[in-house]
C-alpha cells in the first residue's frame, strides 16, 4: 500500500482539515464532546484478552471426553432400582407423581421436531446390574468394571439437564445454546481466545476423532470469535496427522519455508488494506503454525514411543479399545506437551442413540470406552499430571426411564432421548471425588442440586481460573444462562 496517496505535504488529509485554522474547529469539538462525557474513539477502541487468567487456576489444561448419541445414566452411573420393581406400569399407574405432568417437563424443555415423548411412559427395566464402589459408595454399571475402579477419584454430578431433546442436543453442550437460538462459540473457542496458547508449536484447542456427519464440526466451530480459535483436527497418523498440512515429498523444508515467508509477505501486505479482516488474520496465523506443527506433532502423536505396559493400559493391544485408547492417549501426550484444551469425540456420531436394543448396542459400547478411559485417569496419576489436568466425561443427553414404542421402535428393547436429567463426571485437577446431585426415583427429573449444562462450563473456566463475564465481545448478545453457575460442591 502507498501510504503516502492521500497525504498532503506529509501529512495526511485529516490532519491537514484538522490543523486548518489553527485547529481551532477540533478544540471547539472537544470542548463540545467532553461536556457531554464522551470519551475518545482511542479509549473505547475494543481490546481483547490478555491471555491473563482473571483468578488463580487450578487446572492447566482440559481433556473433554464427548459420547455422541446420549448415553443412559440409568445404565451407567445412575441406576434405579425401582424400575425393576415397576416395569410394565405406566407413570400414572404408579404411586409417584407422573414426571410428565410436573411443571418442570415443560419449563425444562424445548421441542424441536416434535415428537411427543409422552407416548413413552411405560417403565422400562435396568439392562444392566450394578454394584456400589469406592469408599463414596458409587453405584456403577457392570458394562463399567475400569472406570469403577476409579470411583473415588470422580466427582459424578447426577442432575444434569438440557433442553434440546434432539440431537443438536450434542451441540449444546459445547455451546450452552439450543438449535433455535442463536450461535455461540464452543467452550474450547472461549477458553482458546482467554488464555491463548502454552506452546507455539501446537494448536491449543484439539479434536481428536473422525466422523462422517459434517455437522459434528459444531462441535469445534469458534462462530463469530473467528477461525483463529478453532478446534484443529488432527488425526492419530504420525506420518500424516493434519489433513493438508504434510509437505509434499518433492519439497525440501528449506524450499517450503520460502514459500510460506512469500505468502506470509503477500497477506501482511493486504492485511494493512484490511486491518479488521478476521479471516485474513487467522491465514496468517495458520500458516505460521502450521509450518512448526509440521514437526511437533508427529511427534506429539507418535504412540509407538510409549512403553508396552502404557499401551496396555490404555487397551491399545486389543481391537475392541484400540481406537478409543489411541485417542485418549494421544490427549494424555498432547496436554503433557501445552494443549490447553483437547475435545476426545470418544465414539461415532450418534452411536449412544439406543432407541432399540439397547442391552446389545450399549454393552458393546461400554466396552470400547471403559478400559481407555480408566487408563487415561490411572496415567495421569502415576505422572504427577492429575492435579494439573482436568478430565470432563460428558454426553447430550440421557435415555427415557420408559421404554420406546412406536414407528420408529415395534421391538420395543430401548429407550429415547431424555434431556430432563442424566450424568457427567469430571476428576482431577481441582476436583473433589463424590456423588452430587440427584434425578427422582425413577431417574426422570433432576430434582436436587439441578444444573443446566452451562453450570459445567461454568466450573470448567473457573478451574482454569476463567471469569466469562469478562469474555464478552462487543455487538454480540450473550444470554444471563450462557455464562451458568460454578458448581462448588465439586470443588476442592
Amino acid at each position: 500500500m502507498n501510504k503516502d496517496r492521500y497525504s498532503f505535504c506529509g501529512r495526511s488529509r485529516r490532519t491537514f482539515l484538522s490543523n486548518l485554522g489553527m485547529g481551532f474547529g477540533g478544540l471547539a469539538l472537544n470542548s463540545m464532546l467532553h461536556s457531554d462525557r464522551v470519551r475518545s474513539a482511542e479509549k473505547t477502541v475494543y481490546a481483547p484478552p490478555d491471555g491473563l487468567a482473571h483468578i488463580a487456576p487450578r487446572a492447566k489444561n482440559v481433556i473433554w471426553i464427548f459420547l455422541s448419541g446420549g448415553v443412559s445414566q440409568l445404565e451407567t452411573f445412575d441406576p434405579k432400582p425401582l424400575l425393576n420393581k415397576m416395569a410394565g406400569k405406566t407413570y400414572d399407574e404408579t404411586t409417584l407423581p407422573n414426571p410428565q405432568k410436573l411443571p418442570m417437563y415443560l419449563e425444562r424443555s424445548r421441542s424441536v421436531v416434535g415428537i411427543d415423548r409422552e407416548l413413552h411412559a411405560k417403565i422400562f427395566p435396568l439392562q444392566v446390574g450394578y454394584r456400589k464402589y469406592g469408599s463414596i459408595g458409587l453405584e456403577v454399571s457392570d458394562w463399567l468394571p475400569h472406570m469403577a475402579s476409579c470411583a473415588d477419584d470422580l466427582a459424578v454430578v447426577r442432575s444434569m439437564w438440557t433442553t434440546d431433546n434432539d440431537h443438536a442436543a450434542e451441540f449444546q453442550m459445547h455451546t450452552g445454546r439450543h438449535k433455535l437460538d442463536t450461535p455461540e462459540p464452543v467452550i474450547g473457542s472461549w477458553i482458546h481466545y482467554g488464555l491463548g496458547t502454552l506452546n507455539e508449536n501446537l494448536p491449543q484447542f484439539v479434536f481428536l476423532g473422525e466422523f462422517k456427519d459434517p455437522r459434528v464440526k459444531e462441535n469445534f466451530d469458534a462462530h463469530y470469535l473467528g477461525p483463529t480459535h478453532g478446534g484443529v483436527q488432527l488425526r492419530l497418523d504420525p506420518v500424516s496427522p493434519l489433513s493438508f498440512g504434510s509437505r509434499g515429498a518433492d519439497i525440501s523444508e528449506v524450499e517450503q519455508r520460502g514459500e510460506f515467508e512469500f505468502l506470509q509477505q503477500l497477506n501482511r501486505l493486504t492485511a494493512e488494506d484490511y486491518p479488521d479482516d478476521a479471516q485474513l488474520q487467522a491465514r496468517i496465523s495458520a500458516y505460521e503454525l502450521a509450518f512448526r506443527m509440521q514437526r511437533s506433532v508427529p511427534e506429539a502423536l507418535n504412540l509407538a514411543e510409549e512403553t508396552q505396559s502404557v499401551q496396555q493400559l490404555y487397551g491399545i493391544d486389543n481391537p475392541t479399545t484400540a481406537v478409543h485408547g489411541q485417542r485418549c492417549l494421544a490427549a494424555r501426550r498432547l496436554a503433557e506437551r501445552g494443549v490447553r484444551y483437547s475435545l476426545v469425540y470418544l465414539s461415532d456420531y450418534g452411536e449412544w442413540d439406543s432407541h432399540s436394543d439397547l442391552q446389545k448396542n450399549h454393552a458393546r459400547s461400554c466396552e470400547r470406552i471403559d478400559k481407555p478411559i480408566a487408563g487415561l485417569l490411572k496415567d495421569l496419576k502415576q505422572r504427577g499430571m492429575f492435579d494439573e489436568t482436568l478430565v470432563v466425561f460428558t454426553t447430550e443427553f440421557g435415555r427415557t426411564p420408559g421404554v420406546e414404542y412406536g414407528m420408529f421402535n415395534k421391538s420395543a428393547t430401548g429407550r429415547d432421548h431424555h434431556p430432563h436429567g442424566f450424568t457427567v463426571w469430571l476428576a482431577g485437577a481441582g476436583i473433589k471425588p463424590g456423588i452430587h446431585g440427584a434425578t427422582d426415583e425413577l431417574g426422570f427429573h433432576a430434582v436436587q442440586h439441578p444444573h443446566y449444562v452451562t453450570d459445567l462450563h461454568a466450573t470448567v473456566y473457573h478451574l482454569l481460573g476463567l471469569d466469562p463475564r469478562r469474555l464478552e465481545v462487543p455487538g454480540r448478545k450473550r444470554l444471563d444462562m450462557d455464562y451458568g453457575h460454578v458448581i462448588e460442591e465439586i470443588l476442592a
